[in-house]
């Protein structure tokens, strides 16, 4: 206890000096609402997450004594800087709190903040060349090559791509366009409403700065302040921000979920870090709809990594992004290999024991820079700022410092230095290029280890209440009908069904309903929210509907035809045996015509009264195929739900395509991407048939995948060798570069296209002549039990022997198969050609 006794009155004592009590009061104020009032509030993020005082407040859930965290990179009495707490609330009700801070502090004293969007490179370039009245075309090569990155500067993008250098030099209309966007760059375009920002001020606002006020669609007139944050920090104005984070929604909806369904109350924040169930789903890669996790290129880092404890989840945190990823590749060895770990040190075990030798966090630069070199914290704040910012002159200084130490004009001690502190000269050295290396890159822990805390939550709810957890990630989405697909298929994976929407079941959200989940009403188009709530609410009073007809009469002036054609067509009816959604589709408009004329004690044209429970007979039609039905399912809702036209190829999407509708829509991995060979299975939904300037066929054709549409662009000599293939419900096979578009997903251009067939794949097992020999009994019982027409290659990696399986040995390609065998081989060694 003494070391939290210490640590919290060495706080204390910097927050009061510093004059920040009141910041830090008003913070636990509406903090304490929001928890009372049954709002969900983040563990914390960024440096205060270090700070133990706000852990005694409940500001942050993390004890930082626990994770070596530090308050001095929050708070610096030798560093003078605001405080800066920011703070996760439930998407729905985080306007609740900013609503409490204005409705207690007056609404004169409390405003939101202004910021302005900027002319960035390419942005400038698209407007300008829109000015000057040049082509989309050419507008749009030139902004693709400005490299993808943050802050880019036309400058500096020149200066890295030759071609860009190389065109401005020899053609005069892109030096004119790049002249003149240069000159637009960096100047203000619009200004808008900061996200997440609310200042505070002590008396009325307008004492301190002019305000704005602006039109919301949603809420109305938004009063913020004209100037922005950093202008409002330099005049000492109350600054923080109020973040709205999908996933603690989420969380809080599962978890009554899981008491509806369950009857199970759960303490998420006292759950642990120890089940093991956790570190196995996060090792197999299994982490779509976990917090941080779920990324393509995460998913794999879990996989090779195969962590298995809470620090490990912090470093995967810190690690998965540009600048650290090179360091991965050491971590994971380390991890694997703890004989390969190496300290040029043996102070720095105890700093770096937990990230298995590596520098992976800006806490552990500044330990070093203590224990080594005998620093304070607050100077070894500033040293660790320094380093991050790579400014040479500073540095040359900084190494000097560290190694021999500095004293002032009286020869009086103020750092020790490395060599006074035992440390020779050339270890320090090597110790300091080390931090260099990694300081620019390393992440703040605090912010890490209260993330990777929502990240072990919603896995660990992932792992024990699935079906719940998977009914509230669906409701979190409802808008993005590409993640509902990809959500979907992850759940028929996970063995749960996602039921059609139920007229008697189904809430407003999705549902776990027994084993399964049941689809959202909301979910279903042309069915707003308040027609939802007045089904519910009949259903609740009148009791369950017993049928179509019963349905209509007791909805009757409440809802649309639209909305019951909609209702249809998802299959919201099919709870009633005898009605089928092609009888229902051809008989609505009549049926809910004699229910508007009828009142009350008449008899319907059917001869039944209205109020009879008894089911009322309609023309029967024959049902619809699967293919209708899922058709209309999907244009109900947006989504295939009791089947897809593409299930029969899942193998194949896995281990052919090496995209996907959802990748293609991100723009980060497009502009990676951008140019890059991808191939691509999916069924042709539209074809727009053109001719290009120059008089040559084209064609803009729509394929879906299992998460979504892409767009693939055939022009002139691929139209002509595969225009037979561009027709509605062909699957097809193709090959293509991908095409980046800012602010929409790209689109591939085709360069070979072939009809899809089960019938055409071959199956290739990588492996070495000792693991065949060892295996070949396994092997040949797996695919001798799914005997079938595909070929089977052997590839020999030792020797480089390739090898055709005997005839018997052919395969019927499945799911099942695929996964027995990479369980022998090993995902990459296992794959599928055409």
């Amino acid at each position: 206890l003494s070391v939290y006794k210490d640590r919290l009155e060495g706080e204390i004592k910097v927050i009061c000096e510093m004059g920040f009590t009141d910041y830090f009061l008003i913070v636990w104020d509406f903090i304490k609402f929001a928890k009372d009032s049954g709002i969900a509030v983040g563990p914390g993020r960024g440096s205060a997450v270090g700070s133990l005082v706000s852990y005694c407040l409940n500001i942050t859930g993390v004890d930082p004594i626990e994770y070596n965290l530090l308050f001095e990179r929050f708070l610096n009495s030798e560093r003078i800087s605001m405080p800066d707490i920011d703070i996760d609330f439930c998407v729905r009700r985080r306007q609740e709190v900013i609503d409490y801070v204005a409705d207690k502090y007056g609404t004169q004293s409390v405003a939101q903040i202004i910021t302005f969007g900027t002319m960035a490179s390419k942005a400038a370039i698209r407007d300008v060349a829109r000015a000057m009245d040049y082509s989309y075309s050419i507008a749009d090569s030139i902004a693709k090559m400005i490299p993808n990155m943050l802050n880019i500067t036309l400058d500096k993008a020149v200066e890295m791509n030759d071609r860009l250098k190389e065109l401005i030099q020899n053609d005069s209309d892109v030096a004119q366009i790049i002249d003149m966007a240069h000159k637009m760059e960096g100047l203000c375009r619009h200004a808008s409403t900061h996200a997440a920002g609310v200042v505070i001020a002590r008396g009325d606002l307008t004492d301190y700065v002019p305000l704005y006020a602006a039109m919301d669609s949603k809420k109305g007139q938004v009063i913020s302040t004209q100037f922005t944050m950093g202008y409002l920090e330099r005049l000492g104005l109350l600054k923080m921000d109020f973040l709205g984070l999908r996933n603690l929604t989420m969380i809080q909806d599962c978890i009554k979920n899981v008491k509806k369904n369950k009857g199970i109350d759960i303490d998420i924040e006292n759950i642990g870090f120890d089940e093991e169930k956790v570190y196995e789903l996060l090792s197999s890669g299994d982490t779509l709809g976990v917090f941080q996790l779920e990324g393509s290129g995460m998913r794999q880092f879990l996989l090779e990594m195969k962590p298995n404890c809470f620090e490990d989840i912090i470093a995967a945190v810190a690690l998965y992004r540009p600048g650290p990823l090179d360091s991965i590749p050491e971590y994971i060895n380390n991890k694997k290999n703890k004989e390969d770990i190496h300290y040029l040190h043996p102070k720095l075990e105890n700093i770096l024991d937990v990230t298995y030798g590596c520098i992976v966090y800006q806490e552990q630069v500044m330990q070093i820079v203590r224990e080594i070199a005998g620093y304070s914290m607050g100077q070894a704040d500033i040293m660790r700022r320094a380093m991050s910012k790579k400014q040479a002159d500073v540095m040359a200084k900084n190494k000097d410092v560290f190694i021999n130490g500095q004293t002032d004009d009286e020869g009086k001690i103020i750092i020790p230095g490395a060599v006074r502190r035992g440390v020779d000269k050339k270890t320090a050295e090597n110790i300091y290029a080390q931090m260099l290396t990694f300081a620019q890159y390393a992440f703040n822990k605090s912010h890490a280890v209260a993330y990777a805390v929502l990240a072990y939550q919603t896995a660990w709810l992932k792992c024990i209440h699935p079906i719940e957890y998977m009914a509230s990630l669906l409701s979190s989405v409802m808008d993005s009908e590409g993640k509902i697909s990809a959500y979907i298929q992850n759940c028929k994976s996970m063995g749960i069904k996602v039921l059609s929407p139920d007229i008697n079941e189904s809430s407003d959200d999705f549902t776990a309903v027994g084993e399964n989940i049941r689809f959202g009403l909301r979910a279903v188009k042309n069915v707003g929210d308040s027609l939802v709530s007045e089904i519910i609410h009949e259903r609740e009073t009148g009791g369950k509907f017993t049928n179509f007809h019963n349905f209509v009469n007791r909805m009757s002036g409440k809802i649309n035809k639209k909305a019951l054609e909609y209702l249809i067509k998802a299959g919201a009816f099919d709870f009633s045996d005898r009605d089928n959604r092609s009888t229902l589709f051809f008989g609505y408009e009549q049926i809910m015509s004699e229910a508007k004329s009828n009142i009350k004690g008449q008899l319907s044209l059917f001869g039944t009264a209205i109020d009879d429970p008894v089911k009322l007979d309609i023309n029967r039609v024959k049902p619809w195929d699967t293919k209708t039905a899922i058709t209309y399912e999907k244009e109900a809702t947006g989504i295939y739900i009791t089947a897809h036209p593409l299930e029969e190829y899942t193998h194949a999407l896995k281990y052919i395509s090496t995209t996907d509708s959802l990748k293609l829509a991100d723009e980060d991995y497009c502009f990676e991407h951008d140019q890059q060979t991808v191939s691509v299975i999916g069924i042709v939904t539209a074809i727009q048939n053109k001719v290009t300037k120059k008089g040559n066929p084209m064609a803009f054709v729509t394929v879906e995948d299992l998460f979504g549409n892409i767009e693939i662009v055939v022009f002139n000599e691929a139209y002509r060798q595969n225009a037979s293939l561009l027709q509605k419900e062909k699957v097809l096979f193709i090959s293509g570069k991908v095409s980046a578009k800012e602010n929409q997903s790209a689109s591939i251009i085709a360069q070979s296209i072939k009809e899809f067939d089960n019938a055409d794949l071959k199956l290739l097992i990588k492996l070495t002549q000792k693991d065949y020999e060892k295996y070949a009994g396994d092997i040949k019982e797996i695919l001798s039990k799914s005997a079938g027409e595909a070929k089977v290659y052997l590839y020999f990696t030792d020797t480089g022997k390739k090898m055709l399986a005997e005839k018997s040995l052919f395969v019927k390609i499945t799911n099942e198969v695929m996964e027995k065998l990479t369980k022998i081989a090993g995902f990459d060694n296992v794959t599928l050609f055409v």
